[in-house]
């Protein structure tokens, strides 16, 4: 990776976003790459904790995660991102603040029936006990991403293959 880049994960609530996130962060500090981490749950203990799940404060969760990303890029960090970003008005909003130059989109296109059985927060327990509202998915809107530059089905990929597949990807867009 030549410049700093913003490479933004989407996907279900168990889809992988979290693991793949924190995996190529180290596969990218291991190539000598200024590079930060934003995970949604973290991000929403902090700078968005005022915020809550409606369609509103979703979209402005992304808007503010989007502008923090900029500042990061302005000075030469990469920033990985791991949230749902429901949507594709989201998605697209958090890429016109970035530019689409700096930003990277990665498309976790995992089943549902797969998150639920991997449910590592144990959020669809949750919600199957009627202990959660607004959960991305069911009750609130999940529109499959069709603008990422690389989709990747976790289910029957690898880890370690996804890696390869996303760095290959973001070597590619740094030499065109």
């Amino acid at each position: 990776m030549i410049t700093a880049k913003t490479i933004w994960f989407t996907g279900l609530s168990g889809s992988g976003k979290s693991t793949l996130a924190n995996q190529l962060k180290n596969e990218l500090q291991k190539k000598n790459c200024k590079v930060s981490l934003f995970d949604g749950d973290i991000i929403r203990k902090g700078l968005n904790n005022d915020l809550g799940f409606s369609m509103k404060d979703r979209f402005e969760n992304i808007r503010r995660i989007a502008e923090v990303n900029k500042l990061f890029l302005d000075t030469d960090i990469s920033v990985i991102n791991a949230f749902i970003s429901p949507t594709e008005d989201i998605r697209k909003m958090a890429r016109e603040i970035i530019g689409p130059e700096r930003f990277f989109e990665i498309y976790l296109n995992t089943s549902l029936e797969i998150c639920i059985q991997r449910d590592p927060k144990g959020l669809y327990k949750k919600l199957s006990e009627g202990k959660i509202k607004d959960f991305t998915g069911f009750d609130s809107v999940f529109e499959p991403s069709q603008s990422a530059q690389l989709t990747i089905n976790t289910a029957v990929t690898s880890p370690g293959d996804c890696i390869k597949l996303i760095i290959a990807g973001l070597n590619s867009i740094s030499n065109e």
